[in-house]
Protein backbone atom coordinates (compact mmCIF):
# COMPACT_ATOMS: atom_id res chain seq x y z
CA UNK A 1 0.00 0.00 0.00
CA UNK A 2 1.12 3.27 -0.73
CA UNK A 3 2.33 5.44 1.87
CA UNK A 4 0.52 8.60 1.09
CA UNK A 5 -2.48 6.45 2.36
CA UNK A 6 -4.10 6.10 4.85
CA UNK A 7 -6.66 3.79 6.33
CA UNK A 8 -9.46 4.12 9.11
CA UNK A 9 -9.12 1.84 12.49
CA UNK A 10 -12.19 1.03 14.02
CA UNK A 11 -13.02 4.04 17.01
CA UNK A 12 -10.97 3.84 20.00
CA UNK A 13 -12.27 4.48 23.55
CA UNK A 14 -12.64 8.17 22.35
CA UNK A 15 -13.79 7.47 18.96
CA UNK A 16 -10.51 8.26 17.29
CA UNK A 17 -10.86 6.21 13.71
CA UNK A 18 -7.92 8.30 11.76
CA UNK A 19 -5.16 10.25 12.77
CA UNK A 20 -2.37 11.80 11.33
CA UNK A 21 0.19 14.35 12.96
CA UNK A 22 2.91 16.57 11.05
CA UNK A 23 5.63 13.79 12.58
CA UNK A 24 3.90 10.60 11.35
CA UNK A 25 3.41 12.16 7.87
CA UNK A 26 6.84 13.58 7.65
CA UNK A 27 6.05 17.20 7.43
CA UNK A 28 5.98 20.13 9.01
CA UNK A 29 2.46 21.61 9.20
CA UNK A 30 -1.09 19.77 8.68
CA UNK A 31 -2.68 17.94 11.42
CA UNK A 32 -5.91 15.69 10.87
CA UNK A 33 -7.65 13.63 12.99
CA UNK A 34 -11.76 12.03 12.72
CA UNK A 35 -14.14 10.87 15.70
CA UNK A 36 -16.76 8.88 15.33
CA UNK A 37 -18.53 9.80 18.78
CA UNK A 38 -22.56 8.09 19.92
CA UNK A 39 -24.84 10.31 21.57
CA UNK A 40 -23.59 11.37 24.94
CA UNK A 41 -20.00 11.28 24.26
CA UNK A 42 -17.55 13.77 24.86
CA UNK A 43 -14.39 14.67 23.56
CA UNK A 44 -12.28 16.93 25.69
CA UNK A 45 -8.41 18.04 24.08
CA UNK A 46 -6.01 21.28 24.23
CA UNK A 47 -5.44 22.56 21.21
CA UNK A 48 -1.33 23.22 22.39
CA UNK A 49 0.69 24.44 20.04
CA UNK A 50 -1.78 24.27 16.44
CA UNK A 51 -5.02 26.25 16.09
CA UNK A 52 -7.76 23.48 15.37
CA UNK A 53 -10.88 23.82 12.66
CA UNK A 54 -13.33 21.29 14.01
CA UNK A 55 -15.77 20.55 11.21
CA UNK A 56 -19.46 18.75 12.03
CA UNK A 57 -19.20 16.44 8.58
CA UNK A 58 -22.29 14.83 9.93
CA UNK A 59 -24.56 14.84 13.23
CA UNK A 60 -25.18 17.47 16.03
CA UNK A 61 -22.97 18.43 19.04
CA UNK A 62 -22.52 21.39 21.76
CA UNK A 63 -19.05 22.63 21.24
CA UNK A 64 -17.16 25.10 23.58
CA UNK A 65 -13.54 26.62 24.56
CA UNK A 66 -11.86 27.96 27.35
CA UNK A 67 -14.40 31.37 26.84
CA UNK A 68 -16.83 30.61 24.63
CA UNK A 69 -19.88 27.59 24.22
CA UNK A 70 -22.28 26.96 21.25
CA UNK A 71 -25.25 24.29 21.77
CA UNK A 72 -27.37 22.25 19.27
CA UNK A 73 -24.71 23.23 16.73
CA UNK A 74 -25.11 20.67 13.45
CA UNK A 75 -27.98 20.52 10.58
CA UNK A 76 -26.62 17.76 8.15
CA UNK A 77 -27.55 14.53 9.33
CA UNK A 78 -25.41 12.90 5.96
CA UNK A 79 -22.36 14.28 4.51
CA UNK A 80 -24.26 13.88 1.01
CA UNK A 81 -27.08 16.05 1.91
CA UNK A 82 -26.84 19.57 -0.15
CA UNK A 83 -25.83 21.42 2.74
CA UNK A 84 -22.24 22.89 4.65
CA UNK A 85 -21.20 22.27 7.76
CA UNK A 86 -21.22 23.67 11.21
CA UNK A 87 -17.45 24.44 12.51
CA UNK A 88 -15.77 25.97 15.11
CA UNK A 89 -12.49 27.68 14.92
CA UNK A 90 -9.53 27.44 17.81
CA UNK A 91 -6.99 29.08 18.57
CA UNK A 92 -3.44 27.84 19.81
CA UNK A 93 -2.73 27.22 23.66
CA UNK A 94 -6.84 27.01 24.06
CA UNK A 95 -8.80 23.56 24.36
CA UNK A 96 -12.34 22.10 23.17
CA UNK A 97 -15.00 19.81 24.63
CA UNK A 98 -17.54 18.44 22.15
CA UNK A 99 -20.51 16.39 23.77
CA UNK A 100 -22.52 14.54 20.38
CA UNK A 101 -26.17 15.21 20.38
CA UNK A 102 -26.72 12.84 18.31
CA UNK A 103 -24.05 10.17 16.17
CA UNK A 104 -21.34 12.27 15.07
CA UNK A 105 -18.74 12.75 12.72
CA UNK A 106 -16.11 14.70 13.65
CA UNK A 107 -13.04 16.25 11.47
CA UNK A 108 -10.29 17.58 13.88
CA UNK A 109 -7.85 20.02 11.21
CA UNK A 110 -4.88 21.10 12.64
CA UNK A 111 -1.82 23.10 11.74
CA UNK A 112 0.65 26.08 13.52
CA UNK A 113 -0.94 28.73 15.69
CA UNK A 114 0.12 32.23 16.72
CA UNK A 115 -2.73 33.20 18.70
CA UNK A 116 -3.39 36.06 16.68
CA UNK A 117 -7.69 34.88 16.43
CA UNK A 118 -9.97 34.06 18.81
CA UNK A 119 -12.41 31.61 19.17
CA UNK A 120 -15.36 31.75 16.77
CA UNK A 121 -18.04 29.34 15.24
CA UNK A 122 -18.38 29.45 11.85
CA UNK A 123 -22.35 29.17 10.35
CA UNK A 124 -23.13 27.36 7.12
CA UNK A 125 -24.48 30.57 5.94
CA UNK A 126 -21.70 32.27 6.04
CA UNK A 127 -19.29 29.37 3.62
CA UNK A 128 -19.24 30.42 0.09
CA UNK A 129 -19.86 27.81 -2.01
CA UNK A 130 -19.79 27.17 -5.76
CA UNK A 131 -19.86 24.84 -8.88
CA UNK A 132 -16.53 24.79 -11.01
CA UNK A 133 -16.21 23.20 -13.94
CA UNK A 134 -18.28 21.46 -17.09
CA UNK A 135 -19.27 18.17 -18.48
CA UNK A 136 -17.16 15.82 -16.84
CA UNK A 137 -15.21 18.00 -14.50
CA UNK A 138 -17.86 19.42 -12.50
CA UNK A 139 -17.35 18.98 -8.71
CA UNK A 140 -19.00 21.55 -6.46
CA UNK A 141 -16.93 23.28 -3.58
CA UNK A 142 -17.85 24.51 -0.17
CA UNK A 143 -15.22 26.91 1.30
CA UNK A 144 -14.76 26.32 5.34
CA UNK A 145 -11.80 28.53 6.13
CA UNK A 146 -10.42 29.86 2.74
CA UNK A 147 -7.68 32.39 3.09
CA UNK A 148 -10.20 35.35 2.69
CA UNK A 149 -11.70 34.77 6.39
CA UNK A 150 -9.13 34.87 9.92
CA UNK A 151 -6.69 32.55 10.60
CA UNK A 152 -2.94 31.85 11.02
CA UNK A 153 -2.03 29.04 9.07
CA UNK A 154 -5.46 26.83 8.19
CA UNK A 155 -7.22 26.17 5.25
CA UNK A 156 -10.25 23.99 4.83
CA UNK A 157 -12.53 22.98 2.07
CA UNK A 158 -14.68 20.80 1.36
CA UNK A 159 -16.05 19.35 -2.40
CA UNK A 160 -18.22 16.85 -3.80
CA UNK A 161 -17.31 15.08 -7.44
CA UNK A 162 -20.85 13.67 -8.78
CA UNK A 163 -19.83 9.86 -10.22
CA UNK A 164 -18.07 9.91 -13.31
CA UNK A 165 -16.72 13.53 -13.02
CA UNK A 166 -12.58 14.49 -12.15
CA UNK A 167 -11.39 16.87 -9.52
CA UNK A 168 -8.59 18.46 -8.77
CA UNK A 169 -8.18 18.72 -12.46
CA UNK A 170 -6.73 19.48 -14.71
CA UNK A 171 -3.71 18.32 -12.31
CA UNK A 172 -2.35 21.17 -10.12
CA UNK A 173 0.15 21.16 -7.37
CA UNK A 174 1.10 23.44 -4.62
CA UNK A 175 4.87 22.38 -3.45
CA UNK A 176 7.09 25.31 -3.95
CA UNK A 177 7.10 28.72 -2.69
CA UNK A 178 7.25 30.77 -5.72
CA UNK A 179 4.70 33.50 -5.13
CA UNK A 180 3.46 35.29 -6.83
CA UNK A 181 2.88 32.04 -8.80
CA UNK A 182 2.50 29.48 -6.34
CA UNK A 183 3.04 28.70 -2.95
CA UNK A 184 3.89 26.06 -0.89
CA UNK A 185 0.75 23.61 0.70
CA UNK A 186 0.61 20.68 2.25
CA UNK A 187 -2.44 18.74 1.73
CA UNK A 188 -4.95 16.17 3.33
CA UNK A 189 -7.67 14.58 1.41
CA UNK A 190 -10.02 12.80 3.91
CA UNK A 191 -12.68 10.72 1.48
CA UNK A 192 -16.17 9.44 1.87
CA UNK A 193 -18.18 7.96 -1.25
CA UNK A 194 -21.85 6.96 -1.90
CA UNK A 195 -22.92 4.54 -1.59
CA UNK A 196 -20.03 3.68 0.77
CA UNK A 197 -19.24 0.76 -1.26
CA UNK A 198 -17.66 2.54 -4.16
CA UNK A 199 -14.31 3.20 -5.06
CA UNK A 200 -12.30 6.04 -6.58
CA UNK A 201 -9.05 6.94 -7.89
CA UNK A 202 -6.43 9.58 -6.45
CA UNK A 203 -3.06 10.03 -8.44
CA UNK A 204 -0.06 11.94 -6.71
CA UNK A 205 2.91 12.76 -9.18
CA UNK A 206 6.01 15.05 -9.99
CA UNK A 207 7.49 16.48 -12.90
CA UNK A 208 10.35 14.27 -12.47
CA UNK A 209 8.77 11.23 -11.87
CA UNK A 210 10.00 10.89 -8.42
CA UNK A 211 7.08 10.03 -6.77
CA UNK A 212 4.47 8.64 -8.90
CA UNK A 213 1.64 6.85 -6.74
CA UNK A 214 -1.87 6.32 -8.10
CA UNK A 215 -3.99 5.36 -5.14
CA UNK A 216 -7.25 3.65 -4.83
CA UNK A 217 -9.36 5.29 -2.34
CA UNK A 218 -12.07 3.85 -0.31
CA UNK A 219 -14.72 5.07 1.95
CA UNK A 220 -13.12 7.18 4.63
CA UNK A 221 -9.46 7.22 3.21
CA UNK A 222 -7.03 9.97 3.80
CA UNK A 223 -4.80 10.73 1.22
CA UNK A 224 -1.52 12.94 1.86
CA UNK A 225 0.10 15.42 -0.69
CA UNK A 226 3.29 16.57 0.59
CA UNK A 227 4.56 17.57 -2.87
CA UNK A 228 3.00 17.45 -6.48
CA UNK A 229 -0.10 17.10 -9.03
CA UNK A 230 -2.74 15.29 -7.06
CA UNK A 231 -6.06 14.72 -9.26
CA UNK A 232 -9.37 12.44 -8.06
CA UNK A 233 -11.43 10.34 -10.55
CA UNK A 234 -15.00 9.13 -9.28
CA UNK A 235 -16.56 5.92 -11.21
CA UNK A 236 -19.89 6.03 -12.50
CA UNK A 237 -22.62 5.27 -9.91
CA UNK A 238 -20.53 6.99 -7.16
CA UNK A 239 -20.57 10.49 -5.60
CA UNK A 240 -16.75 11.48 -4.07
CA UNK A 241 -16.62 13.72 -1.20
CA UNK A 242 -13.63 14.83 -0.36
CA UNK A 243 -12.59 17.02 3.03
CA UNK A 244 -9.27 19.28 1.98
CA UNK A 245 -6.71 20.70 4.96
CA UNK A 246 -4.06 22.97 4.20
CA UNK A 247 -1.42 24.70 5.48
CA UNK A 248 2.24 25.98 4.83
CA UNK A 249 4.90 28.75 5.64
CA UNK A 250 2.17 31.38 3.96
CA UNK A 251 -1.55 31.06 4.44
CA UNK A 252 -2.04 31.82 0.60
CA UNK A 253 -3.35 28.94 -2.16
CA UNK A 254 -1.74 29.38 -5.34
CA UNK A 255 -1.51 26.62 -7.62
CA UNK A 256 0.38 25.50 -10.63
CA UNK A 257 -1.20 23.32 -13.29
CA UNK A 258 0.68 20.48 -14.88
CA UNK A 259 1.47 22.12 -18.47
CA UNK A 260 1.01 18.78 -20.25
CA UNK A 261 -2.63 19.09 -19.40
CA UNK A 262 -3.66 22.94 -19.13
CA UNK A 263 -5.25 23.50 -22.40
CA UNK A 264 -8.16 21.45 -20.82
CA UNK A 265 -8.89 24.65 -19.16
CA UNK A 266 -9.00 27.07 -22.57
CA UNK A 267 -10.92 23.85 -23.88
CA UNK A 268 -13.53 23.84 -21.14
CA UNK A 269 -13.49 27.69 -21.55
CA UNK A 270 -14.33 27.82 -25.07
CA UNK A 271 -16.98 25.07 -24.62
CA UNK A 272 -18.52 26.66 -21.84
CA UNK A 273 -19.02 29.83 -23.85
CA UNK A 274 -20.35 27.91 -26.66
CA UNK A 275 -23.10 26.38 -24.65
CA UNK A 276 -24.15 29.88 -23.39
Amino acid sequence: MSKLLCRPHDPDQNGLTMSISPETAGWKYVGFEVYHLSPGQTLEKPTGAMEVCLVLLRGKADVSSVKENWTGLGERMDIFEDKPPYAVYLPNQDQYRVTALTDLELAVCQAPGSGNHPARMISPESMGRETRGITTNIRHVCNILPETEPADSLLVVEVITPGGCWSSYPPHKHDSDKLPDESALEEIYYHRLNPSQGFAFQRVFTDDGDLDETMTVHDRDTVMVPRGYHPCGAPHGYDLYYLNVMAGPKRIWKFYNAPDHEWIIEADRKASSAQN
